[in-house]
């Protein structure tokens, strides 16, 4: 089996988590980095034993496929040049910072036959296929609500340790666009469309920044369930994001990658094995940045269609789109698809 060489666009924290994950996949290796400027891109380079380049044709010549982890608003530049090239693309979250920034790269791919995936990596958790699963079963009944809520902590020294952060240009968003779209994602893909939305977000706990640190939503789905997400970076000293799914016959919560309630009210063989591995057990090790790149690798080799491909990975974006939307209307319930 032929070794996919990888290359990452980007030399940042989330670059480097890419870069160790590719370390520990058979049949792929982490071979170039790129970064418009020349020192980062080779001290990248050194650390992580690959090539570093700060033209986009030499590091194009160099690999089969390419990672965008940029700052969330100079994804589009990236993924078009990989895209150009003709070359299997995996964007980190968001897609990019609005849906029709997002829309000129899932065209871009679709136009040019090239393979586009998004990085969600929660939803490679074993655990988040057994919940994706059992409700979509019909386990746990009529479900009522859905909530998502993500109570995490980030210092001022944070926002101000890099120009891009904590703007509407390079972020897209605070809480909910750039740390809880991971929460967002898993709460949509589990429970499936949002019928409409409303929304307040603030900036309460920082100060120099144009974004959101707290949001506050409520949803209605499709399927009838009505829905919360909360978020802040304001909550010290931060905790795990939750997932709460309660139904007629039944209710999960999730948080992070293990359980703190699996409820049945016909419970199966099955239910001891699930709470047995999973119940207030938190897997250190699983690791759904890996999990991806080995199903995104497999995708190039096949020719198979990521499970989160471009068009999946914007109906985040959308949602949160919306929530914006409707904040910026006093809280107005917004209709999706917007």
């Amino acid at each position: 089996m032929k070794s996919i060489a990888f290359g990452i666009i980007g030399t940042g924290i989330i670059a480097k988590v890419h870069a160790r994950s590719l370390k520990a996949i058979e049949g792929s290796h982490l071979a170039a980095v790129y970064n418009p400027h020349s020192g980062k891109a080779k001290a990248f380079a050194e650390e992580y034993n690959c090539k570093g380049f700060e033209d986009f044709d030499s590091f194009f010549s160099s690999v089969d496929a390419v990672i965008i982890a940029t700052p969330s608003g100079d994804h589009l530049e990236g993924a078009l040049a990989a895209i150009n090239a003709h070359k299997p693309v995996l964007v980190e979250k968001p897609l990019e910072v609005t849906p029709q920034r997002a829309d000129r790269i899932i065209r871009a791919a679709e136009e040019n036959n090239v393979l586009l995936a998004g990085v969600f990596h929660s939803r490679f958790f074993e655990l988040s296929g057994i919940i994706k699963r059992t409700i979509d079963s019909g386990r746990l009944g009529k479900i009522a609500l859905a909530d998502a809520y993500i109570k995490w902590y980030r210092s001022q020294e944070y926002y101000d340790s890099a120009l891009w952060r904590g703007t509407w240009d390079k972020d897209g968003g605070g809480i909910l666009m750039n740390q809880g779209i991971h929460a967002v994602d898993l709460l949509r893909w589990f429970m499936g469309p949002v019928k409409s939305v409303g929304g307040i977000i603030r900036t309460i706990g920082h100060e120099r920044i144009e974004v959101e640190d707290t949001a506050a939503a409520t949803l209605e789905f499709e399927n009838g369930a009505l829905g919360v997400i909360e978020g802040t970076t304001s909550s010290y000293p931060g905790y795990k994001k939750k997932i709460e799914i309660y139904g007629s016959e039944g209710s999960i919560v999730m948080e992070e990658n293990y359980l703190t309630a699996w409820d049945m009210k016909n419970p199966t063989k099955e239910d001891e094995v699930i709470i047995e591995k999973f119940l207030n057990k938190r897997d250190e090790k699983e690791d759904g940045h890996m999990k991806e790149l080995e199903a995104f690798a497999e995708n190039i080799r096949s020719g198979t269609r990521p499970m989160i491909d471009g068009r999946e990975a914007r109906k985040a974006i959308e949602l949160i789109e919306a929530i914006y939307k409707s904040s910026r209307e006093d809280g107005r319930r917004i209709t999706l698809p917007l």
